[in-house]
């Protein structure tokens, strides 16, 4: 039998905190990001967006694994003037982020603020 490495099991990802700061809500996840754990992460964003929330911080530094779904679950959250900041980002999010960004022109840049 060959292992291939690939976890086939659906991720998790989990919700430690919500908490708002005025029209901004801050997230701290934990888990695995992809297209079978996000859906409830996308409910909760378009249910803060729906309630008038303008800002998100997203504390990553719990996220084990996430791929390219966490870009499409936060492509969205930028429109209608809102913005959005990856905080205490994990190693996990960071691949992904250089990942995305490896092979676009400077003038492609993703618009999301990214702190460590």
């Amino acid at each position: 039998m060959h292992d291939s490495g690939a976890d086939t099991a659906p991720g998790v990802i989990v919700v430690d905190s919500c908490t708002s700061l005025g029209t901004t809500l801050v997230l701290h996840l934990r888990g695995e990001i992809d297209h079978c754990s996000s859906a409830p992460l996308r409910a909760l964003l378009a249910s803060a967006a729906d309630h008038g929330y303008t800002g998100l911080v997203l504390d990553t530094s719990q996220v084990t694994f996430c791929d390219s779904e966490l870009l499409a679950v936060l492509e969205s959250w930028p429109r209608h003037g809102r913005r959005v900041r990856l905080a205490s980002r994990s190693r996990a999010v960071q691949r992904l982020l250089a990942a995305a960004t490896a092979g676009r022109q400077p003038a492609q840049a993703p618009t999301m603020a990214a702190t460590s």
